[in-house]
């Protein structure tokens, strides 16, 4: 152990005089991602008005001096996906991407209905119509794009917007049809309730509420009924095959099939391998939206 613990010593010594005599390596210096310096891509933290009630948000503001196309990115229920990787992507493509929080989510102001997610699409969307110079934004060229709840919202707001010539659902929920299942399960009633009275993030929400507004508004509420409003749009609907929230035969499908059968509906289905989240066919998920989305320039 002794002579051990010299030949460590020794050794020791020698690697310290080693790099104290061997010349300095330089750190490599990558060149920097090109970029107009003029106007450079950002991320803006914003907030606007939604009858009432202040939301919060970020505008993706894509790179150079637009005017950009753009996207609003809609989240689900409660939102635990973002979906923000689709977001960086499309800025990266040259689009403007607004992502907010609805009323009573995740910290906006107000309390959360389904009602109040429809109506806060259109506050978003006018928002980035009034601040289209702000942020580069072309206001006639703006894309909806929404997951789960989102993709509902999506449509539906579509629906209400003439000016909205693009809409994409991923996963949508069909809330017509989920008010005829809570009817014939108890069992799937009472658990959405419970589930519902679990999301702290979403203020004012209880079980019992949100399940008389879906009640109350099933036809309104329902997708395929959508499609008359929706004439004159391109429409993705995007599913996936092991998704048990928005399950591809007994939603995903069947939307898809009504709205290919109105040929005023420019309609792109697809059912990508895939849980609710794309968790193993994120790149699949972003290339399917990006793709459909350039022909909405």
């Amino acid at each position: 152990m002794k002579y051990a613990s010299i030949f460590a010593a020794l050794t020791g010594a020698a690697l310290l005089a080693a790099c104290a005599t061997a010349p300095a390596v330089p750190p490599a210096v990558s060149a920097a991602p090109a970029y107009d310096e003029a106007f450079p891509p950002a991320i803006e933290e914003i907030s606007f008005d939604s009858h009432g009630d202040r939301l919060n948000g970020l505008v993706y503001v894509a790179d150079g001096p637009g005017p950009h196309p753009a996207v609003v990115l809609l989240h689900g229920f409660p939102g635990n996906e973002k979906n923000l990787d689709l977001a960086q992507d499309m800025r990266a493509a040259g689009w403007n991407v607004l992502f907010f929080h609805y009323r009573g989510a995740w910290g906006s102001e107000g309390d959360y209905t389904l009602t109040h997610v429809i109506e806060d699409v259109a506050s978003a969307t006018d928002f980035l119509r009034t601040h289209a110079d702000q942020y580069r934004t072309d206001p006639d060229h703006i894309v909806l794009v929404g997951h789960s709840m989102g993709g509902f919202a999506s449509l539906q707001a579509a629906a209400r917007d003439d000016g909205i010539a693009c809409a994409a659902g991923i996963a949508p929920a069909n809330v017509g049809v989920m008010a005829s299942v809570f009817e014939a399960d108890p069992d799937a009633k009472a658990g959405f309730m419970a589930y519902s009275d679990s999301l702290q993030m979403l203020h004012g929400l209880t079980g019992e509420k949100i399940m008389a507004e879906i009640a109350a508004n099933r036809d309104a509420f329902g997708l395929q009924g959508l499609a008359p409003e929706l004439e004159g749009k391109r429409i993705l609907i995007v599913g996936g095959d092991k998704d048990a929230s928005v399950p591809a035969d007994a939603i995903i499908r069947p939307l898809i099939a009504a709205y290919e059968a109105d040929p005023a509906i420019d309609t792109t289905g697809i059912v990508l391998s895939g849980d609710h989240s794309f968790s193993w066919s994120r790149d699949e998920l972003i290339g399917t939206v990006m793709d459909w989305a350039e022909a909405c320039r």
